[in-house]
């Protein structure tokens, strides 16, 4: 093996939202699944796109392409819903589609440059490059809206 030791090595699962890669640490992915017709709540935020039944649990289901500001996903069969744990709780990420699941070390993650501003470097924790293509590694908690807004 390189110098890079297996507990430098992460696994994370990429996806493609609105034509851009994005992944997150398989350690959080709880399961993949394909779309189900969702039931919009009332007053939810833009991004949250509804609610789905898993297994007798209510899972709600937030537009990755909507929260990043990319403008609403209109799901198909063909997206995806990857159920992670944020903070303890499970969430559905509507995606375009999973893509692949990566091996890389710490040291191939770099910080999301300065200039990128704000809105980028909340939801993006760190950027990759693999095999010519740039994937952003998603800032999970960042995904969930603050709860005070949920509760107005």
């Amino acid at each position: 093996m390189t110098n890079a030791s297996e507990t430098d090595m992460r696994e994370l699962i990429s996806f493609q939202v609105s034509g851009q890669r994005y992944c997150v640490d398989i350690m959080d992915v709880r399961e993949i699944r394909g779309w189900t017709q969702a039931t919009p709540l009332p007053h939810a935020p833009d991004f949250m796109h509804g609610v789905i039944n898993l297994r007798g649990a209510v899972l709600p289901i937030i537009d990755l392409a909507a929260r990043f500001r990319l403008g609403p996903s209109t799901p198909t069969a063909r997206h995806v819903v990857i159920v992670v744990s944020i903070e303890g709780k499970l969430v559905g990420l509507l995606v375009d589609a999973v893509c692949d699941i990566l091996t890389v070390s710490e040291a191939q993650m770099q910080a999301t440059p300065d200039m990128m501003g704000q809105d980028v470097q909340e939801f993006v924790e760190a950027l990759l490059t693999v095999e010519e293509r740039m994937i952003g590694l998603v800032r999970l908690p960042a995904i969930m809206p603050p709860a005070e807004s949920i509760a107005a």
